[in-house]
């Protein structure tokens, strides 16, 4: 009685881990075909955007870089597939793309009702407005009635507008675009006293579009919670873990001032935690069915959260964007990797 119990556990164990540890029908097909296809922003400086050499830089591209290096060992195989607002998502649902860092807002409708999991937020961001200084307006309080404002449709920018005006009676005129660069020209050629959009991108729009970045400046308000945040098909479980743990690893490694530089050395004679982190213990890939060198080569393609982030968005960039709420909690920010155990 006793051996035919031990027998029923035992195939119980079994029959339970073959169910916790299923194959990513994605990774599967991303190795395969030995490239991964991240969708990316078309062209948003400090996120994605091709240099001249025809290479794809930016915040967003790097961690499409981590993920490959992860998965497929090496971070430049990748295919950057550039969309538009109102492609994105159809993008990632028919397969278009494995993976969406595409300046994406997580919100309750694109979660619950269209067919994808956002993995953890990389940035957090709000809802801002640009126009002239010459307007002489330093507060939306303070923008007369009547003004326009540009603003894309099929975007969350547009349903907040709509609510804020509502909510706080404000008699603006709503001058809808179907695309980001309909919006631009029309902005830029008078059409509309403000353009609205996440501050960020505001910021990036200034810097790359504008005649004299010095003739136009960002409102202080901020309207909405913007957490941009990849996002997978939500048919793949597995392939959403791997994609939240490439995340918590860059974010993991900056709070534990792993770096780019210094992961060698701290891969071989740091504390038992590091090496497990990165692989020099072995345990760490089986959960997610990789090796255990995952997170080694995330660090060492691109390097921890805060490394992409000043390279890309802060002091090293045009943008000399501080951290703000996209510092670690320890700091006072949002980022917050669950343990790594």
């Amino acid at each position: 009685m006793s051996r035919f119990l031990v027998l029923f556990l035992s195939l119980l164990i079994f029959v339970a881990s073959a169910h916790m540890v299923q194959a990513s029908q994605t990774l599967e097909e991303v190795r395969r075909r030995g490239m991964l296809h991240c969708g990316v922003p078309p062209n948003v400086p400090g996120f994605a955007s091709v240099m001249e050499n025809g290479r794809w830089t930016g915040f967003e591209v790097d961690f499409c870089r981590a993920l490959a290096a992860a998965v497929l060992g090496d971070g430049e195989r990748v295919k950057f597939v550039p969309l538009g607002v109102q492609t994105r998502i159809p993008a990632l649902q028919t397969g278009e793309v494995d993976v969406l860092f595409r300046s994406t807002t997580w919100t309750y409708s694109r979660d619950a009702a269209m067919g994808v999991h956002f993995a953890s937020t990389i940035f957090y961001d709000g809802q801002a407005f640009m126009m002239r200084r010459s307007q002489g307006v330093t507060r939306l309080s303070e923008v007369p009635a009547g003004a326009s404002v540009c603003v894309q449709a099929g975007t969350t920018a547009h349903q907040n507008l709509t609510d804020y005006l509502q909510v706080h009676r404000l008699d603006l005129r709503l001058m809808v675009f179907n695309s980001e660069q309909e919006m631009k020209t029309a902005f830029f050629t008078d059409r509309c006293d403000l353009y609205t959009s996440d501050s960020l991108l505001l910021m990036a729009l200034r810097l790359s579009a504008a005649p004299n970045p010095d003739d136009f400046l960002i409102l202080p308000e901020r309207i909405s919670k913007e957490p941009m945040t990849p996002a997978v098909r939500d048919d793949d479980p597995a392939w959403f873990n791997i994609l939240r743990w490439v995340i918590f690893v860059m974010i993991e490694a900056e709070e534990r001032e792993i770096t780019q530089a210094n992961a060698p050395e701290m891969r071989s004679h740091g504390n038992p935690e590091n090496r497990r982190l990165l692989g020099s213990v072995p345990g760490i890939g089986g959960p997610l069915g990789l090796d255990d060198e995952w997170a080694y080569r995330i660090l060492r393609t691109v390097g921890n959260y805060g490394e992409i982030f000043e390279r890309h968005l802060g002091a090293k960039s045009p943008l000399q964007l501080e951290r703000g709420l996209n510092d670690l909690w320890t700091r006072g920010g949002l980022l917050y990797a669950s343990p790594m155990r």
